[in-house]
């Protein structure tokens, strides 16, 4: 190696360009003299190397920079999810919160407030259990469009879950939000056509508009109350809070509460309604029914306790307490009467209680405690829960049926479902809502449809009960067209279980048709 003259400066200006690069200063570079020695050498290789490093560095920034776009762009998008509704593409409800939350402190002190809609589909369950959860969701997404047409620009749109919906109103008032809320209702009010099948939504819809001192949750649990009681009102309905909707929301919390207790206090009972042979009058079976007696309200009727009892999930130890109750007072009266071979105990069967999956053990257990025969055993499920077509309602239904009991579809006539449909179905009897034998006396049409429904029944292969008959026309119309079973006030009121044995054992029987019209009656 060459060695450098003295007074050479290049051995420093590789040091301190080492220097310089170490520290980070890649764009360094040494100059090399005209000699072309060692040195020089040395100093071409540093400054290719820092060269190379800094080149390295400009890619490994390119890269976090890339990464970093990358990065901010999936934290938007995740964030937009988070406050977003997947299905409709609405806000959500951690979304609406937080825009409440601003609207709030947007309006403190000032006179316009926000309002709140909350919007809930009125039996939105039947489309589903009708035409199955794809058909559903494309109506929510249409649903979910219509309400974004009706509301003004700056409001915000959210799909809470389910078939809820609510809508915030920045710095407005209540005139303005029932508005808002009466183009929401007319803009649900057509029909909403998918694959081939009209949908008719409709709405319960709750209004509340802030008021000094209310949190976002005060305004939310308002304006849901209020919806709860435009639901109660009928289909359709808009309703702004009043304080008093509060105070019976509470009272459905405290009867909820009492009811659970009522359960295992032994204050339910139960009546029987006679199902009877028209053409005989006799007495072929009863239907039971639950009733609940309050110690300080005294006697209350299922339509007051019941959809609670749905709500909250007690029907379930209602139901199975009402199915042992039934057995055992058959086994009563088995014990001390001569029942005819076809005298059936009909028992309701909720919704709910068809999705459990140790139904059937239960079911089984309770007849063999009870020593009946599965044959005397009718369960009565509605028309809605028939159809919903999940995997644990069919297995519930086809297992009821393997196990010998009866299945009898109740209120038939008021959902969706049709003979084809049901014919698939381990379904042995269809009670005739009484919402279509009301007019048949009346209404020569309704008499021909009414023949015509149980003429299909019959062609499906089913037995046919007619609900409701409260006249001695109506009863002789039904037997006229050939109709054999039918229950009713004509016939009888709900009885306790001694009142039906004593019918039974007076061999007697219930008002009969035919007599009744050979006496002129």
């Amino acid at each position: 190696m060459t060695e450098p003259e003295p007074g050479d400066t290049r051995l420093q200006q590789v040091v301190d360009g080492i220097v310089r690069i170490a520290a980070g200063d890649l764009s360094t570079r040494i100059r090399t003299s005209p000699r072309r020695d060692d040195v020089d050498a040395v100093i071409t290789g540093i400054n290719l190397l820092a060269e190379e490093l800094n080149s390295v560095y400009q890619e490994f920034e390119d890269r976090v920079e890339t990464r970093t776009r990358e990065l901010e762009a999936a934290h938007r998008q995740m964030q937009r999810m988070a406050m977003s509704d997947a299905l409709t593409g609405t806000a959500n409800r951690t979304a609406l919160m937080h825009e409440l939350a601003v609207a709030l402190l947007a309006a403190d002190g000032g006179d316009k407030r926000p309002a709140v809609l909350m919007i809930d589909l009125d039996e939105f369950k039947d489309i589903n259990d009708s035409f199955g959860h794809q058909t559903g969701d494309q109506v929510l997404v249409e649903v979910a469009r219509r309400i974004r047409w009706a509301v003004r620009r700056g409001d915000t749109v959210a799909r809470l879950g389910g078939d809820e919906f609510a809508v915030l109103l920045p710095e407005t008032g209540l005139t303005t939000a029932m508005s808002v809320a009466a183009r929401i209702q007319e803009a649900l009010g057509e029909c909403i056509r998918v694959e081939e099948i009209d949908v008719w939504p409709h709405a319960s819809i709750g209004v509340h508009a802030a008021l000094p001192g209310e949190s976002a949750e005060d305004i939310m649990v308002r304006a849901d109350t209020a919806m709860y009681s435009a639901k109660d009102s009928g289909r359709s309905q808009s309703k702004a809070f009043e304080p008093v909707m509060l105070y019976s929301r509470q009272l459905r919390r405290d009867m909820a509460a009492e009811l659970r207790e009522g359960v295992g206090r032994s204050e339910l009972f139960l009546d029987y309604q006679p199902v009877v042979e028209l053409a005989t009058g006799r007495m072929t079976g009863v239907e039971a029914l639950v009733r609940w007696r309050h110690p300080e309200r005294g006697l209350i009727m299922p339509d007051d306790f019941i959809p609670i009892a749905e709500e909250t999930g007690i029907i379930l130890d209602m139901g199975r307490w009402v199915l042992r109750a039934a057995l055992e007072q058959l086994a009563r009266w088995e014990d001390e009467l001569v029942l005819d071979e076809d005298f059936k105990v009909r028992v309701n069967l909720s919704a709910m209680e068809l999705q459990r999956l140790d139904l059937i053990d239960h079911v089984r257990q309770t007849l063999a405690e009870t020593r009946i025969a599965p044959s005397r055993l009718v369960i009565e499920i509605t028309e809605s829960a028939f159809v919903s077509g999940g995997d644990v309602e069919m297995y519930s239904l086809k297992s009821l049926n393997a196990l010998g009991v009866g299945i009898e579809i109740d209120d038939f006539g008021t959902g969706y479902s049709s003979i084809s449909y049901l014919r698939r179905l381990p379904v042995h009897t269809v009670k005739v809502d009484r919402s279509l034998i009301r007019d048949i006396s009346a209404d020569p049409g309704q008499r021909r449809f009414v023949d015509a429904v149980h003429g299909l029944i019959q062609a499906a292969g089913m037995e046919a009960v007619f609900e409701g008959i409260e006249t001695l026309d109506q009863a002789a119309d039904l037997l006229v067209l050939g109709c054999r079973n039918g229950q009713g006030y004509y016939f009888s009121r709900p009885l306790t279980g001694q009142q039906v044995a004593a019918i039974i054992t007076a061999g007697t029987t219930l008002p009969l048709v035919d007599s009744a019209i050979a006496a002129g009656e």
